[in-house]
């Protein structure tokens, strides 16, 4: 009896590490058993459809983080260099000249806060996309592990068939062994043998089908676990016919409450629901602070060129002390002396000012600190917005009706499975039945046959009355196991 692990555990399991390492794992040896968890849970690891899937939940975790960080201040920081050659420039009408180039550079640090009330809604609408993304990887999770459950009993079946034809070969052999000892004895004709030899044949030519039909179905198995296919690998899982514990009521609950393609659709209606309070919040008032701090460096290629400056000022300066000490002294006044510190340039006022100067590219001047607030209300922006409000509301409502299609289709699917299973079970009961009656047929016709009450023609229609109830009854097993997977996949999970 298989064990089979609950969709939603093996989703949970399911990392986005392991859903970015595609290719890593790899087919069992050759040789090796394969059970039908071993196969599910290797395609839930390579099967790249899925893994693409899986990898939605990498964006939706991210939108989430996005929605949630609305909460914190956006920061930007900035730095810049500038290169000035000397010369002339024109401000404002008016020429400003210097015979040395410059050197500038500048940092900031910015810090940015918005917030209106679709900051609170969006976090909750991100939130029920991401649990709706979960829930079609959930999905298709359970889509895969019921691909892979029909695909290993495809193989199983085309196994059997291939193993029941081998019996018929088997057997086509005892009734031309049986024919040539009618023939040999003189009870029995050529053409006894002749139609024994053609059965053979035919039975030989259906089971190198049925052999290469096995190889085929098995590659395919291998395709949809996503690794490559080993020699050898024997399939190990048993199923038995069991009678359903659950009734069709307790289905339909089933599927309604954990189907996640239906619960997938209810998270995006949630969604879209959210949504739609996130267009209509652009009507509210938004409020924005911002604030930053900053610096600047200003520097003259020329080390020189402010020191000439400051020695010109100096002897101007000192002129002009002199020109004033003339007049005074004209007059019968007292000179001044011209001999004070605004009259004298010395190495030390030089060295200053080179070391002042000397700012490019990390010596700062801090600039003035700004704290700036702002509530802008939204009155008109040529029906953009209700055009928004509108969209989202269709948004909503549609994903209202699309959850309501899907609960119709599950009812629709759960049934017909439901009813599929029901009439299987009694099908295989029947062929049962119908197999055990058919050997009997053949065995008789058989007797008759060597006692010389039938002909070969009455074994021949024998056989193959008990050839179609033998593939009759092997398609009816394996009919009912891929219905009872058929049925677990309408429910969403595992039922056994």
């Amino acid at each position: 009896m298989r064990t089979l692990v609950f969709a939603a555990f093996a989703v949970a399991l399911t990392s986005p590490a392991v859903s970015r390492a595609q290719g890593v794992e790899t087919a069992p040896a050759s040789g090796a058993p394969l059970t039908l968890d071993d196969a599910i849970s290797l395609a839930r690891r390579n099967n790249p459809t899925f893994l693409s899937v899986a990898n939605n939940r990498r964006t939706a975790d991210a939108a989430v983080r996005s929605a949630r960080g609305a909460f914190l201040p956006s920061a930007n920081a900035s730095f810049g260099a500038r290169y000035q050659q000397g010369g002339t420039q024109v401000f404002n009408g008016l020429n400003f000249s210097s015979s040395s180039a410059t050197k500038q550079s500048s940092y900031s640090l910015d810090l940015a806060y918005r917030i209106n009330s679709a900051t609170f809604v969006q976090p909750k609408a991100a939130v029920a996309n991401r649990d709706a993304i979960e829930a079609d990887i959930a999905g298709n999770s359970e889509q895969l592990r019921a691909t892979v459950t029909q695909q290993y009993l495809t193989v199983l079946q085309a196994q059997a068939r291939a193993a029941l034809q081998d019996t018929l070969v088997n057997t086509a052999k005892t009734q031309l062994d049986l024919a040539k000892a009618k023939m040999a004895v003189g009870s029995g004709t050529v053409l006894d043998v002749r139609r024994a030899e053609v059965a053979l044949g035919q039975a030989q030519v259906a089971l190198l089908k049925e052999r290469s039909n096995v190889d085929v179905e098995k590659l395919r198995l291998f395709q949809q676990m996503g690794v490559d296919q080993a020699a050898g690998v024997t399939l190990t899982t048993e199923f038995r016919i069991d009678s359903l514990v659950y009734t069709l009521p307790q289905l339909l609950d089933l599927a309604r409450r954990q189907n996640p393609a239906i619960v997938a659709l209810r998270s995006r209606e949630r969604a879209a629901d959210l949504n739609t309070k996130v267009a209509k919040a652009e009507y509210t008032p938004t409020l924005s602070l911002s604030t930053g701090w900053g610096g600047n460096s200003y520097q003259y290629t020329n080390p020189d060129f402010l020191v000439n400056q400051a020695r010109a000022g100096t002897l101007q300066n000192f002129a002009g002390c002199m020109q004033q000490d003339s007049i005074r002294t004209r007059v019968g006044l007292v000179a001044d002396g011209c001999t004070g510190t605004p009259y004298q340039f010395t190495d030390a006022q030089a060295a200053a000012i080179r070391d002042r100067n000397n700012q490019f590219p990390f010596r700062f001047e801090r600039s003035p600190l700004a704290f700036s607030a702002q509530l802008s209300i939204p009155l008109f922006d040529r029906f953009a917005r209700e055009e928004r409000v509108q969209r989202a509301e269709v948004d909503r409502d549609d994903a209202m009706y699309n959850v309501r299609a899907k609960d119709l289709a599950l009812t629709a699917d759960v049934t017909q499975a439901y009813l599929t299973v029901t009439t299987d079970i009694q099908t295989v009961a029947l062929q049962e039945q119908n197999a055990t009656k058919a050997k009997e047929e053949l065995a008789y016709a058989e007797e008759r046959y060597k006692v010389g009450l039938a002909t070969f023609l009455d074994v021949t229609t024998s056989r193959g009355t008990y050839e179609q109830a033998l593939i009759d009854r092997v398609n009816a097993v394996y009919d009912y196991h891929k219905a009872f997977a058929a049925l677990e996949n309408a429910v969403g999970r595992p039922l056994r």
